[in-house]
């Protein structure tokens, strides 16, 4: 069997494998990367270091899948069964190597941040978080996992890096741990391939299809998709290949999902942005049912789109952009009363912050789309462009 090196003479080369195994490179270009990222990446795939035993970083965030979900869960599985839900889909958590703080740019828009409502500062932050959650990896103190990665069979170069006492200082030792990941983020090149079809396309190697081309003219079109106001789809000034994202924060009122089960409770609402945990734009109503606007790299491959995983194919998700209005009817339920219920996912004091000005949001109950089915299947052809590991 091949595992990860090559053969030479009929055997498996001896020292790449025992590199490997030393460092628990998931990647070929460890060689390149900081001991302290070698390491983040033995953290990202240590199940060890949850409660349950059986849940890592990459549980939920799946190097296939373009390390987000692979599954259509609408809110992954965790705590200490694996039986506990949470309210939000997993992310993607490629190309958020120049993702900054969360804050609001020149013109008062919401910018920046991690996790859907931007409440972690950076990626070190970010990493820290699904550990202590009782419905993810479900550990009960910063503590309670040193003393996990004290056990772990690289705590001797936890060690060799941080320094000999490291476990000795808990929130040092945590905080170390939160760094690593950080590192492997940053410095391994598979959270920032840039190999899609569309890459290669930039790079001037390929050309797009016909139905491709129709598609990336219909997703700039202001007037017609309108995805890249905020999927920005150009290079950016200095050259660097698109985001796909601008890594701000839009209310689409997306509905309500059953599958979730806190939604059984009329009473909830997953409000977002104005209800990050610490308070701090609470005051901030008019935020209020707003999430951050994801990249759609590798979006062909979600099986469960936007915060609450209400929609679980890309056609369904492009249908809901452009027939939201047009056809509430398709999305929302209806009252008592046999009126449509729309935007049910947020009170009523917050309805009016759903957009309802930029195409195709811009448009009322029986107009016509501004994407008709056609166009819409063009659209897909070219967001399945974007997808990582493209080959000729």
């Amino acid at each position: 069997m091949q595992t990860r090196g090559r053969w030479v003479g009929g055997a498996l080369r001896a020292t790449t494998l025992m590199v490997a195994l030393l460092v628990g490179c998931s990647s070929d270009n460890a060689d390149s990367r900081s001991q302290k990222a070698q390491l983040g990446d033995r953290i990202f795939h240590d199940a060890t270091l949850s409660l349950s035993g059986r849940q890592s970083c990459a549980s939920c965030h799946v190097a296939a899948a373009g390390h987000a979900q692979d599954n259509p869960l609408a809110a992954q599985l965790g705590g200490a069964g694996l039986n506990l839900q949470g309210t939000r889909v997993a992310p993607s958590i490629r190309y958020l190597a120049t993702n900054t703080a969360f804050h609001f740019d020149e013109e008062d828009t919401p910018t920046g941040g991690f996790f859907w409502d931007g409440r972690a500062a950076s990626l070190a932050e970010q990493a820290g978080g699904p550990f202590l959650n009782p419905v993810e990896m479900a550990m009960p103190s910063k503590a309670a996992v040193v003393s996990r990665l004290e056990q772990a069979g690289y705590a001797a170069q936890f060690r060799a890096v941080f320094g000999e006492d490291i476990f000795s200082r808990i929130d040092d030792a945590f905080a170390a741990l939160t760094e690593a990941l950080q590192a492997y983020q940053l410095e391994d090149e598979e959270f920032r391939p840039f190999s899609s079809k569309y890459d290669a396309y930039l790079r001037g190697e390929v050309a797009l299809g016909a139905q491709e081309a129709r598609g990336l003219a219909l997703f700039n079109d202001p007037a017609k998709g309108n995805c890249a106001a905020c999927h920005p789809s150009e290079r950016a000034a200095d050259g660097s290949h698109p985001l796909f994202t601008d890594f701000s924060y839009d209310n689409l009122g997306v509905p309500r999902n059953p599958e979730i089960a806190a939604n059984a409770d009329p009473a909830f609402f997953d409000l977002g942005l104005c209800a990050r945990p610490d308070g701090a734009l609470a005051a901030r109503t008019d935020l209020c049912g707003a999430f951050k606007v994801p990249s759609l790299r590798n979006v062909a491959l979600r099986q469960a789109l936007f915060h609450n995983g209400r929609f679980k194919t890309l056609q369904d998700a492009l249908s809901f952009y452009v027939q939201r209005d047009t056809s509430p009817e398709k999305f929302y339920p209806r009252k008592a009363d046999g009126s449509i219920d729309l935007f049910d996912d947020l009170p009523q004091a917050f309805k009016a912050n759903v957009n309802r000005t930029e195409a195709p949001y811009d448009r009322n109950a029986g107009d016509a789309p501004a994407l008709s089915d056609a166009e819409i299947d063009d659209v897909m052809a070219f967001l399945r462009t974007l997808t990582d590991g493209w080959r000729r």
